[in-house]
């Protein structure tokens, strides 16, 4: 039974638990961090469910109550909390280093099954899990409790803290499990309270667009395609609106990136329609910049330019409790990011690069997988540019980076560089680039 976080309630004092997290965001924008901390999530850390917070909120919390620990704050050390008797909860450096990425794989692993049982009850979220897990386990349950909905919810989040850190590729066959334990649950539950059957509908979509994402950019493509098409059928099942928008995101996400940019746009266009009634603006912006990308990859400047537009204004607006819990990524760096992208698409190169610039140089480094994103993105627009020795000194940035984060799409972008930088390899800094990225390859 969760054990209430009296602490915590204390520290937040008059304060409304909408009024506390509005603090928190302005906390973590202080130090660089990007949370979507919202009344439901100060509910859940005070009722105890949630007992030790992630790297990003440990950050955030320390900041705003300087001197205290964890411990103070009521949080359970995380080695209790997993198990496991590797590094308590306050140690951890606000810069994860190579060696703190080896520590996470080796934690967790199996982490995707056993976030499955840390949301509520052990006993019962094994019990209704196992029969996922292996021959010869038990059968789900003929009803899905408050545990089983618990345990989908947390294992979106421990997929999503772990992609931050590490890219897909460890990921995404250790991430298909729990996605088909969740629907099955969804099938056995079928006689569940209504409101339990929502969430876990939610939950379970939710589920298959971090699985679909682990795809995408493991450079599985079909495979995303369809957890992207699940996920949009869960959301329609459910009339779900914010599942819904989630799904079309990511739906013209991975059309642009295959080539399919007028089925880009349109997704972008029905995830806008989806997300016009939820009241979060950085969701219309985002969904502007997906719209803008297929217009860039159909070369309509115009178009382009006209949903570039829309995204800035949207942006302008700022954050909002409104916002969903998976946008935590999405800031001024994706911003700028996502019209670096835009522009290359239409072959101004040299702004690309200043844009891809600003969103490496505005990252913040637990982001580890993202920034090496916008550092290859820099590489590759500055070799198209006509400017290699900088696009090597992008590249070995890139590289400096490639032994924690495993990324298909940041590899492919890597090897293109390398591609374009070929022919100077006279220059020394091209030269150490491109040796350096051939061993790299052959490691």
């Amino acid at each position: 039974m969760a054990v209430p976080n009296l602490a915590f309630r204390r520290l937040r004092g008059n304060r409304s638990a909408g009024e506390f997290a509005a603090a928190v965001r302005k906390a973590a924008r202080e130090i660089g961090e990007q949370v979507s901390c919202d009344a439901r999530y100060v509910g859940r850390v005070e009722s105890g469910e949630i007992r030790c917070p992630n790297y990003a909120y440990e950050r955030v919390f320390l900041h705003m109550f300087p001197g205290l620990t964890l411990e103070d704050l009521g949080f359970t050390a995380r080695e209790r909390v997993r198990g496991r008797a590797a590094a308590a909860c306050p140690a951890r450096s606000a810069h994860p280093t190579a060696l703190d990425g080896d520590i996470d794989i080796n934690e967790e692993s199996d982490v995707l099954r056993r976030a499955f049982m840390t949301g509520g009850s052990a006993t019962v979220a094994a019990a209704s899990l196992g029969f996922a897990l292996g021959p010869g386990a038990a059968p789900p349950p003929r009803q899905v409790g408050e545990a089983e909905v618990k345990a989908v919810e947390e294992a979106v989040r421990r997929i999503r803290l772990l992609d931050d850190r590490h890219g897909a590729q460890r990921l995404y066959e250790q991430a298909a499990q729990p996605l088909r334990a969740a629907y099955a649950l969804l099938d056995a539950g079928a006689g569940s309270r209504r409101s339990t059957v929502d969430r876990l509908h939610v939950g379970a979509g939710e589920l298959a667009i971090s699985v679909g994402w682990l795809a995408h950019d493991s450079g599985r493509f079909e495979d995303a395609r369809s957890h992207y098409a699940e996920a949009l059928a869960t959301a329609r099942v459910a009339g779900d609106a914010a599942l819904e928008a989630h799904a079309f995101c990511n739906t013209s996400f991975l059309a642009r990136d295959t080539g399919r940019h007028r089925e880009a746009v349109r997704a972008a266009q029905a995830g806008q329609r989806a997300a016009a009634r939820l009241g979060s603006a950085r969701l219309l912006s985002l969904l502007s910049l997906r719209e803008a990308g297929g217009w860039a990859g159909l070369g309509d400047r115009a178009g382009c330019e006209g949903a570039l537009a829309r995204a800035h204004a949207y942006f302008q607006r700022g954050a909002s409790e409104a916002d969903p819990e998976w946008m935590s990524f999405f800031g001024e760096p994706e911003l700028e990011a996502l019209q670096a992208q835009c522009w290359a698409a239409l072959g101004e190169w040299p702004r690309a690069a200043r844009h891809a610039a600003r969103a490496a140089g505005l990252q913040n480094r637990r982001f580890a997988r993202n920034l090496a994103l916008y550092r290859a993105e820099l590489a590759i627009d500055l070799a198209r540019s006509g400017t290699p020795d900088e696009a090597a000194a992008a590249g070995h940035q890139v590289l400096d980076l490639v032994g924690e984060v495993q990324s298909a799409r940041i590899q492919s972008m890597l090897s293109g560089t390398a591609r374009l930088l070929g022919p100077q390899r006279t220059a020394r800094d091209v030269a150490s680039f491109l040796d350096r990225h051939a061993t790299a390859l052959r490691i």
